[in-house]
């Protein structure tokens, strides 16, 4: 049977300038792509004044993200867009900031704290069932994933989702991915991140929104009594409140709570939510796929919500994650900025020369997969994984700053997937395929809409 090839960006017919270059990144930054990054390890260009680098090949990625990290800090332009949510926090801090506070964090990403948080996955998994069975006709599933992710996002960092209205974070989100989160002209014109983008004025409320919400959930913890209960585990505002600087004695203070905790929940159930709903729509479009993941689930389930020694043993639905986030990558670009001179392949790396690690190019090089515009899970099998250069799949980034929640993201991400392909046939609507659109995440646009058969309920049964 072919394989489904799903939707992607059409490159540019000719070389962008500045202007046509900052129209296509605010419409889709994956626009901007060339059909060379495709074929091509490196593609260098100008636009404008600025030089940069367009790096899509395993081994330059592997020099960026740890061979020479230190050389390539995380672009003005991508800190400008990010800082007014997230401050100085874990994901825009460098040096010792960057240190410290990874200590502080990681602990609660341990194997042995990720398996604990299992049940609430489970608990997750067994709610967004009920939601699905209760929805008629076609259902839109990034909103449901959406739901699904921030439900455990909230329990893993704060116990509970008290504070928080999801609608209104979710909507506070995306207005801020489309206001300050765009790149402007005096971006593209390399001016000075003090100087306010018109952006910044429109995405206020949407900033003030998701930080009233964070901050009253930090005031009502350090209101309440200390824990007495040894067995109530620690969630990540506990591990961010006792976090001390083992050099200095620091500790987190009300901005660094405030920042990292806005930080880890925008980027815990985003991210997760978008990969789950892509997934879903990639089965929808091959059912024989679809199929043998549900046989897979059910052998090993039966009727019940999947748990952590269930994912274990379904390969498949592994692999279908995997194979979503290869087509389409949490984020499809991250952006350095040289601080010294370096060599990528045969290019000269300049001091202040602007690299852009083009992961949907990696992802798709057609000279580094078997099958890259397709839907194909077997990318993942064992033997195939073997023979592949590290860098050649890096979702969650790579090197010392690889995304310290990796390994809860695609936990959360099996079970549910898990769950619901056991108990669910997805199928495709008339609507149009969603476009990948890349403002800071790349999401399904207009969304991903899709007929849902409740497989325990004969009379929901479709037509095949």
């Amino acid at each position: 049977m072919p394989l489904f090839t799903p939707p992607t960006v059409s490159p540019p017919i000719k070389p962008l300038g500045i202007f046509a270059s900052l129209k296509a990144v605010r419409q889709n930054a994956l626009n901007i792509i060339p059909e060379i990054a495709y074929t091509q390890p490196i593609v260098t260009g100008e636009t404008g004044i600025r030089r940069w680098h367009m790096v899509q090949g395993p081994e330059g990625l592997k020099q960026i993200f740890l061979d020479n990290v230190e050389n390539y800090p995380k672009s003005e332009v991508v800190l400008r867009m990010l800082r007014p949510a997230v401050g100085d926090s874990l994901f825009t801090s460098e040096g010792k900031q960057w240190r410290w506070q990874r200590s502080a964090i990681a602990p609660v990403f341990t194997a042995r704290n990720v398996n604990t948080l299992a049940p609430i996955m489970t608990e997750t998994a067994r709610r967004t069932t009920t939601r699905l069975k209760a929805s008629s006709g076609p259902t839109e599933l990034v909103r449901e994933m959406l739901s699904a992710t921030f439900d455990v996002i909230c329990e893993v960092a704060l116990s509970g989702r008290d504070h928080f209205d999801s609608k209104a974070y979710s909507a506070a989100i995306t207005q801020y991915f489309m206001t300050i989160g765009r790149t402007s002209l005096l971006d593209f014109l390399e001016t000075p991140a003090w100087i306010p983008r018109p952006a910044e004025l429109f995405g206020a409320n949407s900033v003030k929104t998701m930080h009233n919400m964070v901050a009253k959930a930090i005031a009502a913890r350090q209101n309440q009594p200390q824990k007495n209960d040894s067995t109530i585990a620690d969630d990540l505002l506990d591990y961010m409140l006792k976090a001390e600087d083992q050099e200095t004695g620091r500790r987190m203070n009300q901005k660094d709570l405030l920042h990292n905790l806005q930080f880890f929940i925008v980027a815990g159930h985003e991210t997760t939510a978008i990969a789950l709903a892509w997934a879903l729509y990639l089965c929808a479009n091959d059912q024989t796929i679809q199929t043998q993941a549900r046989e897979e689930a059910r052998s090993v389930l039966g009727g019940r919500d999947a748990g952590i020694e269930d994912i274990k043993q379904a390969p498949l639905i592994e692999q279908i994650l995997l194979e979503s986030m290869r087509l389409y990558p949490p984020v499809g670009f991250l952006a350095r900025k040289a601080r010294g001179p370096d060599r990528l392949y045969d290019r000269d790396v300049k001091k202040g020369d602007t690299v852009l690690l083009n992961l949907y190019g990696l992802h798709r090089h057609q000279d580094l997969w078997d099958h890259p515009a397709a839907f194909y899970p077997a990318h993942f099998a064992p033997e195939a994984v073997k023979k592949r250069h590290r860098f050649q799949y890096v979702p969650f980034g790579g090197g010392p700053r690889i995304c310290v929640g990796a390994n809860f993201a695609m936990m959360q991400a099996q079970i549910i997937l898990m769950t619901l392909l056991s108990k669910f046939r997805f199928w495709p609507t008339k609507a149009a395929a969603p476009a990948p659109v890349m403002q800071m995440t790349i999401r399904p646009e207009p969304g991903i809409t899709l007929e849902i058969e409740d497989l325990s309920n004969p009379a929901t049964k479709l037509a095949q």
